[in-house]
């Protein structure tokens, strides 16, 4: 019996996940139930009890067992931190007893086992609440849409339980140092070179040597030079001073001229022929002939047997089954599909959980337009509307609009149908529930 109401939401707004060609939510009470009878009492205490409303687009989640209940976000971290110990024990037995089933030799297991091994699935951790402690999750056997199902079912739990990183401690910065002192001159404008001074010669330094005169810097109005007193010295005769430039220039001419090296005479090699040696050859042996044999026949030409054809295999026609699909060619090449036109039971290769036995499937399509009725459990009927059309490579196609609406509130996951022409154009068909599940089908031609 349900208890507290833990969640509510449409079901338009989630994926459905399942195995064997069925969804787990479709199965939810029978897999609650099917826990119980084999005592594992701790696995169902942690899947919520679902209700659909009456129009078959809303579902409430109730909590199976009583206690004061908390959201996993609201719970604090020791309380999460043992709820998620207590899941991963639970999920631990959850796996081992699916494969368990999935090994039995009973179909009817293994569609279980299958089921099973999705039925943890939930959209995240907004979904999951404690009560009294313990883990209950809701929309179970759901993921969020456009999503596939986790490898890992409670990495989005563990996520939340990571330690939050610490922010950078903030470093204050250092003083910025003075700026140095600007240095100005004074006076930039005036030249860092004096003016070049200018220098006065007198007459008598031309006949006599006198001391290096006074160098005075020229000045907007400059002073008169003071009188220069001259020591009386000896006179030395101008005309001595070409005759001792000539002397110096004959003594050091011959020291500058060049030294030139004695010239070496050619050194003439002697060249000694060598000798002639004379080499005598070696003997060489001489070759025995090799003895000949000649046949002792003539030799005969075998004749080449042509290879005998293989005697041609008789072309065995398949007969077509009165009652099966067949695309006709001229058809399906005008992009026509009269031949679906009609009442079809189709059959699928997958069982029922409860009875064990393939659900029952019945088409009705005119001009690509139809509906589909399904029976499935306990004589649970679900009916959808439908519509087909051919693709411009000459597969045909078949979908439903959504999942089917079951008498008891539930919702039937309807598959995507491909068929193709096979041999004699008789339609080879497949169902898609999702990307890892696809299953093969038949059709049949029936009188409703």
């Amino acid at each position: 019996m349900a208890k507290t109401l833990l969640r509510s939401g449409n079901l338009d707004d989630f994926q459905a996940v399942g195995g064997g060609g069925q969804a787990v939510f479709e199965s939810a009470l029978q897999i609650r139930e099917a826990l119980r009878l084999r005592k594992q009492q701790a696995i169902v205490d942690c899947l919520a009890i679902p209700q659909v409303n009456d129009e078959g687009d809303r579902v409430d989640w109730y909590s199976p067992v009583d206690g004061a209940v908390i959201s996993w976000k609201a719970a604090d971290e020791d309380a999460r931190f043992r709820a998620l110990r207590l899941l991963e024990s639970t999920l631990s037995s959850v796996e081992s007893l699916s494969k368990k089933s999935l090994q039995s030799p009973k179909t009817a297991q293994q569609l279980f086992g299958s089921l099973l091994s999705k039925a943890f699935q939930f959209p995240g951790e907004n979904f999951l609440f404690l009560v009294d402690g313990k883990p209950v999750i809701t929309f179970w056997g759901f993921v969020n849409l456009n999503e596939n199902a986790r490898e890992d079912i409670l990495d989005c739990l563990r996520a939340s339980l990571l330690p939050v990183p610490m922010p950078a401690a903030e470093v204050e910065p250092e003083p910025e140092p003075e700026a140095a002192p600007v240095i100005v001159f004074e006076k930039a404008d005036e030249p860092l070179v004096a003016a070049p001074a200018t220098v006065n010669i007198t007459a008598n330094d031309l006949y006599e040597a006198q001391p290096a005169p006074v160098m005075t810097a020229s000045e907007p109005e400059p002073e008169p030079a003071p009188t220069v007193v001259a020591t009386k010295k000896r006179r030395v005769p101008l005309w001595s001073l070409p005759v001792a430039a000539v002397v110096v220039a004959a003594v050091a001419t011959p020291l500058l001229w060049p030294k030139r090296a004695p010239t070496a005479e050619p050194v003439k090699a002697a060249v000694v022929a060598a000798a002639p040696v004379a080499i005598e050859p070696k003997a060489v042996a001489a070759v025995e002939p090799l003895p000949l044999k000649l046949p002792l026949h003539q030799a005969e030409v075998a004749e080449v047997k042509a290879p005998e054809p293989a005697p041609a295999e008789p072309v065995v026609i398949a007969a077509i089954p009165k009652d099966a699909l067949v695309m006709e060619a001229g058809q399906v090449k005008s992009g026509s599909t009269r031949f679906l036109n009609g009442s079809w039971r189709v059959m699928l290769d997958v069982t029922d959980p409860i009875t064990g036995k393939p659900p029952s499937m019945r088409y009705q399509i005119q001009n690509n337009k139809g509906s589909a009725r399904v029976v499935h459990g306990d004589n649970v009927v679900c009916r959808v509307e439908v519509f087909s059309g051919l693709h411009s490579n000459g597969e045909l196609l078949i979908k439903t609009r959504g999942n089917a609406r079951c008498a008891d509130g539930s919702r039937y996951p309807m598959p995507e149908i491909t068929c193709k022409a096979g041999t004699s154009d008789v339609a080879e068909c497949s169902a898609r529930y999702d990307a890892k599940t696809v299953v093969p089908l038949t059709f049949r031609k029936t009188g409703a």
